[in-house]
């Protein structure tokens, strides 16, 4: 084709697409306008996970009526003038895009009234189409309703993921802003429910305590002290002691002269931080407010304006380790790892730690893949590294993961169970309240259903709040608010054979949380009941997720290694 110039909608919705990924998107240049403005009440609301409907309003300066029209435009903005204006910026937003990128693919309408006057603005945008302006009756600040996003970009629109997906994605958004200007009044209503809602106190932790829940902030502990440097730089916030932990990095949240960013430096620092304090696998929650002048900091590297670059990467990597790596040290005990007496039966004199097993690796011969279906009748022989049964089969020795192999039986009851459709519950002495955050409190409604045919009985208590009055019976033995948190929280196993199955996925998750653990010591009895229950089941090789149970030794091979046979 001949090079053409193209028409100012395409070179819109393609500038759009830059800046405007997914209704969270939205959410979060209307959010970043709204505290430039100076808000001190801002309201999201929500409908069908944005895709419908985003709307947020908030009583900031407003936009003069005279601007109204140039404010939808591509690259107008109030807040800077000259390129040197780039190198100090102080504001949230700066690129003049925002507004423009929104009305390109959406149906945008905003209305607005200033400090001043006397009546407000109403205009529409709908596909970059911008029509009049028309006097409205409206109170001092901004509103601006988008609907039917990405509806003349069909391709964008059809990649958008569920509705729970991309209002967990708002949730987790609108939550950052929450923390990061408690000073203001900030709320999230979605699907006619209010999600998250802030005082507006000022207060760090209260702001905190609407995201995390009151417990877990509670036990957060404060920065212990500022890490001021040569070039300015002011480091506070709090992180949370190891027992308080995800399975990613997700909840390590950065925020650089207000603005939320993704670092990946900055998240090795923070975890570099709890070296040797937790566990591998396990990942910190810790909320971090950094403070450098503007000229040391670049933040016009994305046009989502959630990276950044510092003029010394390496001064602010080290500030922010050694800031958390001093608090934790200041306030958490350390605790020796302390194996208790193995069982006399055992006849050992010592157990293993995990470190001595991981540095001596052993030869193991796996299972082989035409032995498949039930195991034989197996003799306990005793446990290895409080982790693995020794068992004897009538063809060598099998070495079993006995975290894997009650994760298994314990699954096979509780599907069992769900499919005669009457679980049997344990209804609790006192019922249990679980808080949840704007994300998980999306993930666990979409599995309601689950945990109710498996015997779960759950209800809404409070904005943030669930309650549990009765768990399965086969579960009894594990804590309430451990089986829903496995339920919303990011998974370290493959679950791709549980893909398609809601009841499986979400029961394969709690029976993981609820099953033996490795390094827990048993007793030679517990280990034989095991063994019993494995046998019984009818998938007895791997774990729910696919994960091996056991690995085979067979006789034959046993003499090929001590030389018996050729």
């Amino acid at each position: 084709m001949p090079i053409r110039q193209l028409s100012k909608e395409v070179s819109s919705a393609i500038a759009a697409g830059e800046v405007i990924e997914r209704p969270a998107s939205v959410v979060k240049e209307l959010l970043e306008n709204a505290i430039d403005a100076n808000a001190r009440t801002i309201e999201v609301v929500i409908e069908g996970g944005g895709k419908r409907l985003v709307m947020v309003s908030d009583d900031g300066e407003g936009i003069p009526a005279n601007e109204l029209s140039l404010a939808v435009g591509r690259y107008s903005t109030s807040k800077l003038e000259s390129v040197e204006d780039l190198r100090s910026i102080r504001s949230l937003g700066f690129r003049g895009e925002a507004l423009a990128s929104i009305g390109a693919v959406s149906r945008m309408e905003i209305v607005t009234r200033a400090r001043g006057e006397e009546v407000g603005s109403r205009l529409a945008v709908e596909g970059g189409l911008v029509a009049g302006r028309t006097p409205v009756g409206a109170s001092f600040g901004t509103l601006v309703r988008v609907r039917d996003l990405f509806f003349n970009v069909p391709a964008r629109k059809k990649f958008l993921k569920s509705d729970t997906t991309e209002l967990g994605w708002i949730g987790r958004l609108v939550s950052r802003y929450a923390m990061a200007y408690p000073e203001r009044r900030i709320s999230l209503v979605a699907e006619g429910r209010e999600r998250i809602r802030t005082s507006g106190s000022g207060d760090r932790r209260e702001a905190l305590a609407a995201v995390y829940g009151l417990q877990d902030v509670q036990a957060m502990i404060p920065l212990v002290e500022p890490a001021v440097g040569r070039s300015g730089l002011e480091l506070s916030g709090f992180v949370a002691p190891p027992p308080i932990h995800r399975s990613n990095r997700r909840e390590i949240t950065l925020f650089v002269n207000g603005r939320w960013i993704q670092d990946v430096g900055l998240g090795s620092a923070v975890t570099q931080a709890y070296h040797g304090l937790m566990m591998v696998g396990k990942h910190p929650v810790a909320v971090l407010y950094l403070a450098v002048e503007p000229d040391q900091v670049d933040v016009n590297v994305h046009p989502t304006k959630a990276e950044v670059r510092f003029a010394d990467p390496q001064l602010v990597f080290s500030a922010v380790q050694r800031a958390v790596r001093a608090s934790l040290l200041g306030q958490v005990p350390v605790h020796p790892l302390a194996l208790g007496p193995p069982e006399p039966a055992l006849g050992w004199s010592s157990l293993p730690t995990r470190a001595d097993r991981a540095a001596t690796p052993e030869r193991v011969i796996q299972l082989p893949a035409e032995d498949a279906g039930r195991v034989p009748i197996l003799r306990s022989v005793g446990q290895v590294g409080a982790t693995y049964l020794v068992a004897e089969g009538p063809d060598g020795v099998y070495l079993i993961d006995q975290h894997a192999a009650h994760e298994r039986v314990l699954y096979e009851r509780l599907m069992k169970q769900a499919d005669s459709r009457s679980p049997e519950s344990q209804s609790l002495l006192e019922a249990i309240t679980v808080e949840f955050g704007p994300g998980e409190m999306d993930l666990l409604e979409a599995n309601l259903g689950a945990l109710s045919a498996l015997g779960f009985q759950v209800e809404p208590f409070g904005p943030q709040s669930y309650r549990v009055r009765a768990v399965p019976a086969v579960l009894s033995g594990i804590a309430p608010d451990r089986a829903l948190r496995a339920v919303v929280e990011d998974f370290e196993e493959d679950e791709t054979p549980l893909a398609e199955e809601t009841e499986a996925r979400v029961a394969a998750r709690v029976c993981k949380r609820a099953a033996i653990k490795a390094g827990q010591i048993l007793s030679l009895e517990e280990q034989r009941e095991l063994l019993r229950d494995l046998e019984r089941c009818q998938a007895p090789r791997t774990c729910p997720h696919g994960r091996p149970t056991m690995v085979h030794l067979s006789v034959a091979a046993l003499e090929r290694q001590f030389g018996r046979r050729g």
